[in-house]
């Protein structure tokens, strides 16, 4: 039986921090392929300690690097890419680091022929929901680079699994939040922004009516995610990873509110606002993964407000 080794491309970032631990616990070595331009040396280097994980500085741009990196891996975790916000103000890095990025992968993979693959897909293929809550077979709309590289992803995968036999499971993540996430990130400013004036001792101010809802998912239920992803027995499917919960900006104030221990009340901006919910079905995650979602909303929030304190 060969040593389970995981090559992890962007497995120097904020989720991966919280999934390395857990490959570790189950006797995975891991090789991390990141450029380090928003990597945290310092975990890393702790990792290495271990003699289990080694870095690899390069970038998924460059295919000879990855398919170098890919020898004699078993398995293969795919984070690398560009974030939505930064996919809209420079298209044409998006483009090259997401969709070129993504069949170095893939290519590599399927030429090696690793046991399995699990590809970091995004709730927002789906665009604007019609309904929620919102499912895998559901009309895909994605709006930006960063969203329309995700669904070629998954196509891709597609391709190399009728071509190659790959075996991969897409994860599509809704709003992931928790420790150690940067407060710029696309998702949690808006929760970081409400812990900054709440501890100054200001009322969150919220947009519209606070209708607009999210999905949050931690992020320690989400690293559990990728491990059942990497080992289920089904494969070649994108599975919705969140709570099933939408919750409300107006909620969301509420329990942060509680959480810091202020006696304010959210004061409302009143202009029109684009009120775009989410919330996942996450039926095909629990019988595909046998996974479900353990911390709510409420506990996690809490517990953010709490380590950031």
């Amino acid at each position: 039986m060969s040593v389970k080794t995981v090559l992890f491309t962007g497995g120097a970032g904020f989720i991966a921090g919280h999934v390395i631990p857990l490959l570790l616990e189950r006797d995975y070595r891991v090789r991390i392929l990141d450029n380090m331009t928003r990597g945290d040396r310092e975990r890393v280097a702790e990792w290495e300690q271990t003699g289990k994980v080694e870095l690899v500085e390069r970038d998924v741009r460059y295919g000879g690097a990855v398919r170098s990196a890919m020898t004699g891996c078993t398995h293969v975790i795919h984070f690398a890419t560009v974030s939505i916000n930064k996919s809209i103000a420079d298209p044409h890095e998006s483009i090259d680091i997401n969709m070129t990025g993504n069949h170095n992968v893939f290519a590599a993979a399927a030429d090696e022929g690793v046991q399995r693959l699990v590809f970091a897909s995004s709730a927002s293929v789906y665009g604007e929901p019609e309904r929620l809550p919102m499912h895998e077979d559901d009309q895909l709309r994605p709006l930006t680079p960063y969203c329309i590289s995700k669904r070629a992803g998954e196509d891709l995968l597609g391709f190399y699994q009728r071509h190659s036999g790959l075996s991969w499971n897409a994860l599509r993540f809704f709003n992931v939040y928790g420790p150690g996430q940067k407060i710029e990130a696309y998702y949690t400013s808006v929760i970081n922004h409400f812990i900054e004036r709440l501890r100054a001792g200001l009322p969150p101010v919220i947009d519209g009516k606070g209708e607009q809802s999210m999905d949050f998912v931690h992020v320690h239920d989400l690293a559990r995610s990728v491990v059942c992803a990497l080992e289920s027995e089904q494969a070649n499917l994108p599975i919705n990873i969140g709570t099933g919960v939408d919750t409300s900006i107006a909620t969301l104030a509420k329990i942060l509110i509680d959480a810091v221990g202020v006696d304010v009340q959210p004061t409302f901006n009143p202009r029109d606002v684009l009120v775009s919910r989410r919330a996942a079905d996450i039926s095909r995650a629990r019988e595909v993964l046998g996974w479900v979602p353990e911390i709510t909303v409420e506990q996690g929030m809490t517990d953010l407000v709490r380590a950031s304190g």
